[in-house]
């Protein structure tokens, strides 16, 4: 056993973005490329000395090799302890969980969450902080400021360590501690939700189906649905990790998960099914012949969320990413609570959660979550899902049903066109900008409109400015358009188009989602020549 310096060089690119830093796996385990990152963490957050981490990852190709690289380098930099997963196993919400219940100095996470893994596919770092969420920018700006500055990294040489076994370890003076990953998480799901009453449930016949994709929530939900809650043995389907993903694409939307959809529109559906996504902070919910947008989801469970214990006392406030629709803000305007809008990415949660601002937050793109943790959190959501269908007694198409003739439906759609020329985008995003001034008052298929902007966020709690999160384009009948581009791909741009239209005409609440949104499909296209600019005929999702 050996401590050594490695000198080493800036590497270009390695700026962290909503999520970490994400790239091509083969990237990841070029020379010094994984190292550099991971000093440049330390370097950023002020050293590792003496200080305790939480470590874990989603099970994706390297992470194993990656883990026994940070283990080395946190014992070479001093670090007093770090926990890790059995096997270097963590979803993102437990390692959230782990962070917050041992009172570390914070996380690394590998995972490029609903992104596919294999060799050939994608990889990601990031780090969260104490408070158990992702690092603000303030944080990350620094982090990205040391990868160009950074000249050497100290490591260990010394045999692989043994993560396959729960127990302690010394390496270098440094204690590895391996724990069940799933143990702690469970107990805090026990805390927050019904569990005799969700028994109940499935003693009574309900019938389940969750996907976790060949991925990290595999684990969680076996022990909570299946060992724990009394669901039926092979309710979770493809709940083994895998390091690539059985070869599927790990993101839980209609599109990568169309079995599940199709069981759920069939004759033989069960009553209720989700999905999970690679890192199990994403979470799909469908119930018989009904699919339940992520917007949708948040709003219906700031609706009902009093019928969990963990949340009888009520909401402090919420808060939704700013492309998510507005359909939580109509709840949270019936309730008298708090309703924030941010930038995407989950870190602009922290501040308002921590703040005792918000206590359920989420995003369009299948994250949902609460004050129980820093991150999104899949299987929470499946679980809050089955207390309120427990106690209410009815199905998801009738919850959604109820939902909707209270509060009226927002119709809403997101157009994923991936793999963009990042010179064609960031071009039509700078016309787009151009076009704002002019926009309000001009006359389209979908309406006449009343905005424009480019959406800023002020953070209420820090006082800190984000800038460029989004262009929003809004109508004086309360349809919506936002365009924007997305920081979780690593090949291009993706360009996400959100469309949204409002109706409380209790005759057109059951329309087909895409026959409602035909006018605001086309004004999007009309306004930012989509097809013009990037000979795309149509999107590569939908969700």
């Amino acid at each position: 056993m050996e401590r050594i310096k490695v000198n080493t060089a800036p590497i270009e690119g390695q700026k962290p973005g909503t999520s970490g830093l994400r790239k091509k796996t083969h990237v990841f385990m070029g020379p010094h490329y994984l190292e550099n990152f991971i000093q440049a963490i330390w370097n950023g957050i002020g050293g590792a000395e003496g200080k305790t981490f939480v470590l874990g990852g989603d099970g994706r190709y390297f992470n194993d090799r990656a883990a026994q690289v940070i283990l080395r380098m946190a014992a070479a930099s001093g670090a007093r302890k770090v926990i890790i997963g059995k096997n270097a196993l963590l979803s993102t919400p437990a390692a959230s969980n782990l962070i917050r219940k041992r009172q570390t100095d914070g996380g690394i996470i590998m995972s490029a969450s609903h992104n596919p893994g294999g060799p050939d596919e994608d990889f990601g770092v990031k780090f969260n902080t104490p408070n158990g969420g992702p690092a603000p920018e303030e944080v990350t700006n620094r982090i990205f400021e040391a990868t160009k500055e950074i000249t050497s990294y100290d490591i260990i040489e010394t045999q692989d360590i043994d993560l396959s076994a729960l127990g302690t370890t010394v390496l270098a003076g440094m204690e590895i501690e391996v724990v069940d990953s799933v143990a702690d998480y469970a107990e805090l799901m026990e805390s927050l939700f019904d569990f005799g009453k969700i028994r109940s449930l499935f003693a009574g016949g309900f019938t389940m189906r969750f996907d976790a994709m060949h991925a990290v929530t595999g684990p969680y939900a076996t022990e909570i649905l299946e060992n724990s809650l009394g669901a039926a043995k092979g309710t979770v389907i493809n709940g083994t990790p895998s390091p690539d993903f059985g070869g599927g694409h790990p993101d839980p939307n209609p599109i990568w998960a169309k079995p599940l959809v199709d069981l759920m529109m069939s004759a033989d559906a069960p009553d209720f099914a989700a999905a999970s996504d690679g890192d199990g902070d994403r979470n799909m919910i469908l119930g018989r012949g009904v699919y339940v947008t992520p917007s949708d989801s948040l709003a219906v469970l700031a609706a009902n969320a009093h019928l969990a214990p963990g949340y009888a006392r009520g909401l402090a406030g919420v808060a939704r990413s700013m492309p998510t629709s507005g359909a939580v803000d109509l709840v949270a305007k019936a309730k008298g609570i708090g309703c924030y809008e941010t930038p995407t990415g989950w870190k602009f949660f922290g501040n308002l959660l921590d703040a005792g601002k918000a206590t359920l937050c989420g995003e369009e793109s299948a994250g949902t979550g609460s004050d129980h943790v820093r991150e999104k959190d899949g299987l929470w959501a499946v679980l809050l899902w089955l207390n309120m269908l427990a106690e209410s007694g009815k199905s998801v198409k009738e919850m959604l049903a109820d939902h909707w003739r209270t509060y009226g439906r927002n119709y809403y759609s997101r157009h994923d066109y991936e793999a963009v020329d990042s010179g064609i985008a960031n071009a039509m995003m700078d016309v787009l900008r151009g076009q704002l001034a002019d926009l309000p008052s001009q006359a389209f298929p979908a309406g006449t409109v009343a905005m424009a902007d480019e959406f800023a966020y002020d953070d209420p709690v820090d006082g800190s400015r984000s800038e460029g999160q989004g262009i929003r384009v809004v109508f004086e009948n309360g349809s919506r358009i936002v365009y924007r581009l997305s920081g979780t791909g690593t090949v291009g741009a993706t360009l996400r188009v959100y469309l949204e239209a409002y109706e409380d005409d209790p005759a057109k609440l059951d329309a087909d989602a895409e026959t409602a949104l035909a006018d605001i499909i086309a004004t999007a296209d009309q306004i930012a020549g989509i097809r013009e600019r990037t000979g795309r005929e149509a999107p590569d999702v939908k969700t």
